[in-house]
């Protein structure tokens, strides 16, 4: 085994998508393609695709990727800019998506549900008839880039980027601030929203392959590749796990607008999705997890992305992935720190071939 010390290099960013999401490997990306660029690997399964950061830098490498996500909203990022090859959105469809359409009855879930939670009374209004107008959209890839900019334009305007509480205060309160940006809070939906469609339709590539992007458990997802890249939900030193389902179930909701009334914790006060158990966030189930999904593809080319503080450790990692493969490649990355975290971590990628 070589283990590898690196700086953090530059990213060329206008390659890649704007995150805003915790984990996100927007400035990982290129350190993590320099090490498998000399990898025999044509075909791609980005088995926790999130972001579709890693998924849209192979795609831009002429890579066949199959994008999954277990959370709706993003694998519908990975339908917008991982499958769609050439669809984009037309000014026409814009002006149709912030407008109320005559005949059309809306109902009015998130403005019922959600006052003084996260957004203005104002905002709650415009967002329920702009995501139904979404979901009324006949081509799946319009409706995907639709749906991009509508889960961004919902982040910038929240402090944190996160739903994890309710505290809509925080955006009027008249005090000092060390976080957010207030003009970018205050901007209103429409603007936000106009702005992220021209980042989608600019994202949209064609790299001649057939591409796909999947909405399964992990362990439903078929097919054999050549690699397969997992970064799962990390577990800290504590046995707290980020749980995505959690931070991001607002944009959950409304990915899947017609089914949200049914899925909400309505005794929570930030208005939660019920709590799905997930082995992936359970320090007790997950090296079973790890195991049996390093089993599932041990013919392909394992790539791990973790924390160096996690559970499991990296060592741990390390021999489960030497069960199934015969060489096993560690590159740490010193002195990385993620957006919100408040301690610098090594970032690790394990490799096994």
């Amino acid at each position: 085994m070589r283990q590898l010390v690196l700086d953090l290099p530059e990213i060329d960013t206008e390659f890649i998508p704007s995150t805003r999401y915790q984990g996100s490997k927007a400035k990982l990306v290129r350190w993590i393609w320099e090490h498998i660029r000399g990898l025999p690997f044509d075909t791609v399964l980005d088995a926790f695709g999130g972001t579709g950061v890693v998924g849209y830098w192979l795609k831009q490498k002429g890579k066949q990727v199959t994008y999954n996500d277990i959370l709706r909203f993003n694998y519908l990022v990975g339908l917008a800019l991982i499958e769609n090859n050439a669809t984009c959105l037309t000014a026409k469809d814009v002006e149709g998506l912030l407008t109320h359409q005559p005949g059309r009855e809306y109902r009015t879930f998130i403005v019922d549900t959600f006052r003084d939670i996260y957004y203005t009374d104002e905002e709650n209004r415009w967002l329920d008839i702009v995501v139904q107008n979404i979901a009324a959209l006949s081509d799946p890839y319009k409706r995907a880039l639709a749906y991009y900019a509508l889960f961004q334009a919902c982040l910038v305007k929240r402090p944190f980027n996160l739903f994890h509480r309710k505290n809509l205060y925080l955006r009027f309160a008249d005090v000092e601030r060390s976080f957010g940006n207030k003009t970018t809070w205050d901007t209103p939906f429409e603007v936000h929203f106009r702005a992220f469609v021209d980042e989608a339709n600019a994202l949209v590539v064609d790299n001649g392959r057939a591409n796909r992007a999947l909405n399964e458990d992990v362990w439903d997802v078929e097919g054999d590749y050549d690699l397969v890249y997992i970064d799962p939900p990390y577990i800290s030193r504590r046995g707290v796990g980020v749980d995505y389902y959690h931070f991001y179930h607002f944009l959950e909701g409304l990915a899947r607008y017609d089914e949200w009334p049914a899925l909400v914790d309505y005794h929570s006060k930030h208005r939660r999705l019920r709590p799905v158990y997930n082995p992936w966030v359970d320090p007790a189930a997950i090296r079973d997890a790890f195991a049996r999904l390093l089993e599932r593809f041990r013919d392909a080319i394992l790539v791990i992305s973790y924390r160096a503080d996690g559970i499991p450790s990296i060592a741990d990692l390390e021999d489960m992935v030497g069960q199934v493969k015969r060489r096993v490649r560690v590159h740490r990355l010193d002195g990385y720190q993620y957006v919100l975290s408040t301690h610098r971590t090594a970032e690790v990628l394990i490799i096994g071939e």
